[in-house]
C-alpha cells in the first residue's frame, strides 16, 4: 500500500494541486495528488472526478458511461 502522506510531503505541488481540486470525496487518501489520483481511477477504468461536472462529480459515478452522460 502507497503511502500517500508522505507523497504529500514530498509534492512540490501539493497547495496548487489542492486549490483547484474539484473532488468532494472527503475520504480520499489521494486528495492533492494528481498523479496518483489519475493512475488509481486508470486502473479502476474510471475518469477522475475532476473531469466531470459539480453536479456530475456529486454522484460519485466514475465509469466512462457516466462521464459522456455527464459531458452532453
Amino acid at each position: 500500500m502507497a503511502d500517500y502522506e508522505k507523497m504529500k510531503k514530498a509534492c512540490p505541488n501539493l497547495q496548487a494541486n489542492l486549490a483547484q481540486c474539484t473532488c468532494t470525496y472527503s475520504a480520499c487518501d489521494k486528495t492533492g495528488l494528481c498523479c496518483q489520483c489519475v493512475a488509481y481511477h486508470r486502473k479502476m477504468r474510471q475518469i477522475p472526478g475532476c473531469f466531470f461536472t459539480s453536479e456530475g462529480e456529486r454522484g460519485y459515478d466514475r465509469s466512462y458511461g457516466s462521464f459522456c452522460g455527464d459531458c452532453s
